[in-house]
């Protein structure tokens, strides 16, 4: 890659958070991380360089991923979404128009990969 996409990991979990993280920086990818949806918005509103986000979905706070998912999509619409979770199976209605899904536990190379092809359109 020229230069890196930004990522925004959004995970409640410290250690799911941190592994995927540095998968994703060992890959090329700038990471940047929030624990949670607020904290996820509050670092969107201060950043114009974030290119994908990659949230789970079942997170304390003020709303869970398919929450904040449909609120990147309506604020940063050219942000690409990818959603995760281990306990929640959702389809494409599920999703804001053109995120994707990974069930837990994912494969970050695969997760690289989808954010690749999807930075690629």
């Amino acid at each position: 890659m020229t230069s890196p996409f930004t990522v925004l990991i959004v995970e409640d979990e410290p250690l799911l958070r941190m592994n995927i993280s540095d998968r994703l920086d060992d890959l090329g990818f700038h990471v940047l991380e929030a624990a949670n949806a607020d904290e996820a918005i509050a670092m969107l509103a201060d950043r114009s360089d974030v290119q994908v986000m990659f949230t789970d979905i079942d997170m304390p706070g003020s709303m869970d991923g398919l929450k904040l998912a449909a609120a990147v999509r309506d604020r940063w619409p050219p942000i690409r979404i990818i959603v995760t979770s281990g306990h929640r199976r959702v389809g494409a209605d599920d999703l804001p128009s053109g995120s994707r899904f990974f069930g837990k536990p994912y494969h970050p190379e695969a997760v690289a990969s989808a954010m690749r092809e999807m930075l690629a359109v």
